[in-house]
């Protein structure tokens, strides 16, 4: 007797996920394609957002492809650089003031990037053998 309300019920939710899926994907192409020409500020912060996250993202897998090269060191000393480039990039890239918090995402991503590349360049000297242990503390 339980098992057709069962079924029923995982019919009507499996409709229900399919009408709601088949209505958002048309709105995720809109976001996606409004990045192209921003309607309003909002569209314009979604669009620098996804970028972001994306240098983010290179950010933490570069990080993490060099920390696999050093030793406890240069580990130590690579934590204690990418600290202070954090306080770093928020220091120029953000501010608090009464009304709330505010991010430059454009500074943001453009310092992340920076970051991304100098990583890479440490991560290359350290395959090759020439890891410049100085280096790693900026």
């Amino acid at each position: 007797m339980t098992t057709p309300i069962i079924k029923r019920s995982l019919r009507n939710s499996s409709l229900a996920l399919l009408t709601s899926a088949a209505f958002m994907l048309p709105m995720l192409s809109w976001g996606a394609q409004n990045c192209n020409k921003p309607v309003n500020d909002f569209d314009g912060l979604y669009c620098l957002t996804k970028v972001y996250l994306e240098a983010d993202k290179e950010l933490n897998n570069s990080y993490t492809k060099l920390n696999k090269v050093l030793n406890s060191t240069q580990k130590s000393k690579l934590k204690r650089g990418q600290l202070a480039w954090i306080r770093d990039r928020d220091e120029r890239c953000s501010y608090h003031n009464g009304e709330g918090f505010f991010v430059n995402m454009n500074c943001a991503t453009r310092t992340t990037t920076q970051r991304v590349n100098f990583l890479n360049e440490r991560v290359r000297e350290c395959t090759a053998g020439s890891c410049r242990d100085s280096r790693l503390e900026e």
